[in-house]
């Protein structure tokens, strides 16, 4: 059945060839078509032209009224499946504790990694699904989502089943990334070697035979895993035909960017401490920086130097990092504000590095991020917008009046306030 939405006053990140990505200067760079109509088809998009063109045929024709289209974010790094919540972590710093003096404690990923081996898989399932319905009304019609509160054979493998049942079961666009090394577990704090060894030896092949991951992930930070372990778990990751995506230089500048770059990752994630080495690395790469600004807000970090990144002509992607300890929000428009706000990325900018520089570090640019013909019809149907400036300058808020996933509408928020 052929869809007709028409009377759209802008839509936004038209592309009429498609590219995996924008980089430096290319990311101020956000085509758009004013007073338009857009076709869809068996859940894609098939073709897009302005008003007073002739517009094709269809059984349904929807008249948005002036309202806007854009591509729905994609939010690459995310933790979602989780147990409890950290709250109590939230008093300890605001009194003053860092996030390494709360870890040091007992808090932190170890503490998640507690609650959630004590929480049933159902449990886990209810409780992530929920989550991604709230992004998904914000705006979000595709998300990463890593196991690494487990911290041990079962409880890895049940959050990757949970993951896996999500992917089935939620209309958001889903990928899997095995984040066994997050954190060493309190029982292998004494031989860490024997828990690379497990992550490795069982972990890995009982993932690829249940094809439980499409990536690998490591936590490459002081007092987590070093560059050296990195390596040998994403060479690891490699042979079972998942694609690495790191965490690296959040608190500390550890050498990792170079070695992520050789190791072919697909994304290097935080980069809150970046040095031109680690630069002059990721030019020319096909590795794509990630900022995940809600953890900066939230723990009081210093924000990824993003003006540095795009000025030296790399390009960017934008996340939530959606967890229960640094960043307990999956809200893509407030990601979106605190890179204009904070990170002082043009609105263009943001919105290129939350919707195709995104699908990139999902691998699926082929899939989402811009309008384009073949594309799934998966965007965000605005309220009234003067312009792009609107969507972050309205922080705090989101101007989400429909989001649309493989041409359905999942979310109808007419009723709701701007919040």
């Amino acid at each position: 059945m052929k869809k007709l939405i028409k009377n759209i006053r802008h839509l936004i990140q038209v592309r009429e060839e498609r590219i995996d990505k924008v980089s430096g200067a290319e990311m101020q760079n956000l085509p758009l078509l004013e007073d338009a109509w857009l076709l869809i088809e068996d859940g894609l998009i098939c073709a897009f032209g302005r008003m007073s063109e002739d517009m094709p045929e269809a059984e349904v024709q929807i008249d948005v009224e002036g309202s806007s289209v854009i591509p729905g974010w994609v939010d690459s790094h995310t933790h979602v499946v989780f147990a409890g919540d950290r709250s109590s972590e939230f008093e300890m710093r605001i009194r003053g504790m860092s996030y390494e003096e709360i870890a040091s404690k007992g808090g932190g990923i170890i503490n998640s990694a507690l609650l959630l081996r004590n929480t049933s898989e159902d449990e886990l399932y209810a409780a992530a699904y929920g989550r991604l319905d709230g992004m998904m009304a914000m705006g979000t019609v595709a998300a990463e989502i890593k196991s690494g509160y487990g911290l041990s054979m079962e409880s890895e493998l049940k959050m990757l089943r949970v993951i896996r049942r999500l992917q089935a079961d939620h209309p958001m666009l889903i990928r899997s990334t095995f984040l066994g090394a997050h954190a060493i577990p309190p029982e292998y704090r004494e031989n860490r070697e024997g828990y690379i060894s497990q992550l490795i030896e069982k972990m890995l092949p009982a993932i690829s035979n249940e094809k439980l991951a499409d990536f690998i992930d490591v936590f490459c930070e002081k007092n987590y895993f070093t560059v050296e372990e990195m390596q040998k778990l994403l060479d690891a990751g490699w042979k079972y035909g998942l694609e690495p995506k790191v965490h690296v230089n959040q608190f500390n500048n550890l050498g990792a960017v170079g070695v992520a770059v050789q190791m072919k990752a697909r994304s290097v994630d935080h980069l809150e401490v970046i040095s031109n080495e680690d630069i002059n690395a990721l030019l020319g790469s096909s590795t794509i920086p990630v900022a995940l600004p809600g953890c900066s807000l939230f723990i009081g970090i210093p924000y990824i130097p993003a003006r540095q990144i795009i000025d030296a002509g790399l390009p960017l992607a934008l996340a939530t990092d959606f967890n229960p300890g640094s960043s307990p929000s999956g809200n893509m428009n407030l990601a979106i504000s605190l890179a204009c706000i904070q990170m002082k990325m043009t609105p263009a900018e943001a919105i290129n590095a939350a919707t195709i520089n995104g699908a990139y570090s999902m691998n699926l640019h082929e899939e989402l991020g811009s309008i384009s013909h073949g594309k799934r019809a998966s965007f965000i149907l605005t309220k009234p917008i003067n312009g792009i400036a609107s969507l972050p300058y309205s922080f705090g808020q989101h101007q989400v009046k429909e989001v649309w996933i493989d041409g359905e509408v999942r979310i109808l928020n007419k009723s709701l306030p701007n919040n």
